[in-house]
């Protein structure tokens, strides 16, 4: 059969393939170190846990959920976000309101945000690094991504200059990701007040702001917003969010979108259509769900973070690479740059090219049981991503293996 030529526009997800090939790994025996995690390894909350055992006695808890979620959990997501966010939603402009759409993760809301807004020669702007799918589900949508590069040397943080340069008037959606996947970083206040500034000469466009990594900060000071210096930019402003990384739950695909009523409208149509409602047990476990709670079980895994942090940057100052280092901050990664290290010497004396990250995590992994995202993936060429989540000790091994490493040259390798 034919496939569609939407369908074979899309890049195989590296982050899901590399990690499949460590779990294989792992199961022939061989010891692995998986740095490919992009969830915490921690058990929920006992507290949330047992709301959705609870709720495991109810038929209803085992129904369709209506399309958009359970209008009480709706509700608590708006208040939740009003009180964390420290904004008001009727603040955004004169006739604005805002509805939630509960989707399964935050991908999918993504893909319907994506799908409910973006015709044929569309343009979405997003700044590299960026989450490996975002290239994707523009490409399928018809669209066009359009990339503003940063680099390691200004910590990923991206020219504003040349932000602006490359709004045009095919500019449909501009997506921010602050907490960063994979820099694990968040965009400094003073950026985000004058991206502000230059959004608001730029009524047409939509701002997706993805906030999945909001509260997994764990040095000060804390993520702040655009629409918090600008509450106007709310009324074409789309937040998503979600339960995988703050509740340790990635595996009950739970995330929501927080839109104008008008979008969120259109968004409900396309998943009433294609999935219709998430989860409902967990949904019905969410509506009795204490999110208050949620700073207290992140403390923990915020120390457990910081001394992974630690123990990088340490790492990196003993083996002369210092200049590699920069201070992560939140979330939960690291991108590590092998362009600024001796053992791309190594590649480059193999085969002239301008990226050699996919080669040297495949030669990690396979050679030493070292499992990293190849930093292409995200838009930057010869880095790659290191999860922070690991147990300490493990995590102290796998760091010294990759450090010599790095200091291989063709001659003594």
């Amino acid at each position: 059969m034919k496939l569609s030529a939407r369908v074979q526009k899309i890049s195989e997800s590296i982050t899901l393939k590399l990690n499949a090939k460590a779990v294989d790994l792992a199961a022939q025996g061989k010891k692995v170190y998986n740095l490919t995690a992009g969830q915490l390894p921690f058990r929920p909350m006992n507290s949330f846990v047992d709301l959705i055992r609870s709720e495991s006695d109810f038929i209803k808890s085992f129904q369709y959920s209506p399309v958009a979620g359970y209008p009480e959990l709706k509700k608590k997501i708006i208040d939740n976000f009003q009180e964390t966010r420290g904004v008001n939603l009727s603040n955004a402009g004169e006739g604005t309101e805002f509805d939630v759409v509960v989707s399964n993760g935050g991908k999918h809301c993504l893909t319907n945000i994506f799908g409910a807004l973006l015709d044929h020669g569309d343009e979405v702007i997003m700044f590299s690094p960026y989450w490996v799918s975002y290239p994707e589900m523009v490409k399928f949508c018809g669209a066009n991504p359009v990339i503003v590069e940063t680099s390691p040397f200004d910590v990923f943080i991206p020219s504003l200059e040349e932000f602006e340069r490359k709004i045009t008037d095919k500019t449909k959606i501009v997506v921010v990701n602050s907490p960063n996947n994979p820099t694990g970083t968040h965009y400094r206040d003073d950026w985000m007040q004058a991206f502000a500034d230059i959004m608001v000469k730029y009524p047409e466009i939509t701002i997706i702001s993805d906030e999945i990594y909001y509260q997994l900060y764990y040095y000060d000071p804390k993520p702040t917003y655009f629409y918090q210096h600008r509450p106007e930019l709310l009324e074409r402003t789309v937040i998503v969010d979600g339960i995988s990384k703050t509740l340790a739950s990635t595996g009950l695909r739970i995330g929501y979108t927080i839109a104008p009523k008008t979008l969120a409208k259109a968004i409900n149509t396309l998943q009433g259509q294609t999935t219709s409602g998430a989860n409902s047990l967990v949904q019905r476990a969410l509506t009795q769900f204490d999110f208050n709670q949620i700073p207290v079980f992140l403390e923990p895994i915020k120390k457990h973070l910081r001394a992974n942090a630690e123990i990088l940057g340490e790492a990196l100052s003993d083996h002369k690479l210092g200049h590699v280092w920069y201070q992560p901050t939140s979330a939960f990664y690291y991108l590590i740059d092998f362009s600024q290290t001796p053992v791309i010497e190594k590649y480059k004396a193999k085969e002239e090219k301008e990226d050699y990250s996919y080669d040297i995590c495949e030669e990690l992994l396979e050679e030493y049981g070292i499992a990293m995202v190849p930093g292409v993936a995200f838009g930057s060429p010869n880095t790659a991503r290191l999860s922070l989540v690991s147990e300490k000790e493990p995590f102290k091994e796998a760091i010294d293996i990759i450090m010599k490493f790095l200091l291989e040259t063709d001659s003594n390798s």
